[in-house]
């Protein structure tokens, strides 16, 4: 498949892959294929389905504002957010790409169809120009999970180039079973394998720059949501508790007094890690989407407590195997199910993030190519079913504490698949089909959407108190 490590870990801001990367990049991309702006009078976004129902909760209004003036989720500050919106909304007007001012606001300029979704997926929005001479022009885009977008009509053209650029790779592969085929082959590893592929596009050099370049914005990630207290933003004012917690086991750690410290202890500051990177990304921080936002937590967290409580020889070059490995894992389940909360629920999100993570730490370890294919199994297996529900629409519960519990299962898939000799009795690529149509069963309100589950229960609960 013609896919890159860094098409799964793409550096972006919070709070969500699909529904703030996504629709960023889709509305700068708009604008950029157009060609020249000077006949442009006026412009409108209009959003579908997930999009709509959770887009406010999500910041797909202000990621769809930022795209419209340029911005990108890879360069756009943070901090800078909200002041750039505030100017636009007081002005009544945007920069399109910086250069051509339109009249615009929020109320008048995105539209939100909450109730109907556009055919090709859950996560569709149409962009419209606004001529001098009166005509319009528009198109149609998708964010299918992940920050990945397509436009319309492009998915039988994706497929026609992947299929050729596959043929150009080293080492092709569509399934998991191929993937296997070609190290008993090669007699390479699954991490040996994608870093042949990828140095096909790139030099050596300027892989290992990539991979660490995206380890270096994880670290930060983690420390910075170690560190910061205060309520998340969107209304719920959830408490972030990832640094009171982290401070309160430092001391812990720092006492004379060790009596209290228990056998888990280390497992609970996995889930910390994994806390810290998703409030961050709750709050609309600096992230790497792996594969999505919702789930950015997990590979992070146990990067970390790969390189600083394995004891590895080679950390560098551990953190390099974990990630091209995970990459394929990544790869696999988009091409074969889906990373999209919006299509199939939360299994396609923290499910694979945790089979990458997973099958990332085994090689890191340097287990076999086997064993890297049982942890991925074991991982995504038993997630099978998790819907998406995210209370208010906002990233935040259960989301967060939901990349906590999905750090800490991809260490047991790891023991347990390392513990064995690889053989098993359910394959990687079953389990991929069995969540792809496991997602195509579910019902639209478990996907996404905050019209089942948990986000209903909650709010009705709390709206009968009041």
């Amino acid at each position: 498949m013609d896919m890159s490590v860094f098409d799964l870990f793409k550096i972006g801001i919070g709070p969500s892959s699909s529904h703030t990367v996504g629709p960023m990049a889709a509305a700068r991309r708009f604008l950029v294929e157009y060609g020249p702006l000077d006949q442009v009078v006026g412009v409108e976004a209009a959003l579908y389905g997930s999009l709509a129902l959770t887009g406010v909760g999500h910041a797909t209004d202000k990621a769809v504002i930022l795209g419209l003036m340029g911005e990108t989720p890879q360069d756009v500050v943070p901090d800078a957010v909200d002041s750039k919106l505030a100017a636009v909304e007081a002005a009544g007007e945007i920069a399109l790409l910086g250069t051509q001012v339109v009249p615009f606001t929020a109320a008048m300029g995105l539209i939100w169809h909450k109730s109907e979704s556009l055919p090709e997926h859950p996560n569709g929005m149409r962009f419209t120009l606004k001529l001098a001479d009166g005509s319009r022009v528009d198109k149609v885009y998708y964010s299918i999970g992940g920050g990945f977008i397509r436009e319309a009509g492009e998915a039988q053209a994706e497929a026609e180039v992947e299929s050729a650029a596959s043929a150009r790779v080293v080492f092709p592969f569509d399934t998991m079973e191929q993937l296997l085929a070609h190290g008993v082959e090669s007699g390479l590893s699954i991490p040996e394998m994608l870093r042949a592929n990828e140095c096909v596009k790139r030099s050596d050099s300027e892989l290992n720059e990539g991979l660490d370049r995206i380890w270096h914005v994880m670290r930060d990630c983690i420390a910075h949501g170690l560190e910061t207290t205060g309520n998340l933003p969107g209304g719920l004012n959830v408490k972030r508790r990832a640094a009171k917690l982290w401070r309160l086991a430092q001391e812990a750690k720092a006492s004379d007094n060790r009596a209290n410290d228990l056998p888990h202890d280390a497992v609970h500051l996995v889930s910390l890690y994994a806390m810290a990177v998703n409030e961050e990304n709750a709050a609309g921080g600096r992230v790497v989407t792996a594969p999505t936002n919702g789930a950015a937590g997990i590979i992070p967290a146990v990067l970390r407590y790969y390189a600083q409580d394995c004891r590895p020889s080679d950390p560098v070059g551990g953190v390099r195997r974990f990630m091209l490995t995970a990459a394929a894992i990544g790869m696999l389940c988009k091409r074969n199910a889906s990373i999209s909360g919006a299509e199939v629920g939360c299994q396609g999100e923290v499910g694979v993030a945790c089979a990458m993570a997973a099958a990332g730490l085994v090689a890191a370890l340097g287990g076999t190519n086997e064993q890297i294919e049982n942890a991925a199994e074991i991982g995504i297996e038993h997630h099978l079913g998790m819907t998406c529900d995210p209370i208010g629409g906002l990233v935040q519960i259960p989301c967060i504490e939901r990349n906590g519990m999905g750090a800490v299962k991809a260490i047991t898939a790891a023991s347990l698949a390392l513990k064995g000799d690889g053989t098993h009795f359910v394959s990687l690529d079953e389990v991929i089909e069995t969540m792809r149509q496991t997602g195509a069963d579910m019902q639209d309100k478990y996907k996404e959407t905050s019209l089942g589950g948990l986000a209903v229960h909650v709010i009705t609960v709390n709206h009968a108190a009041c």
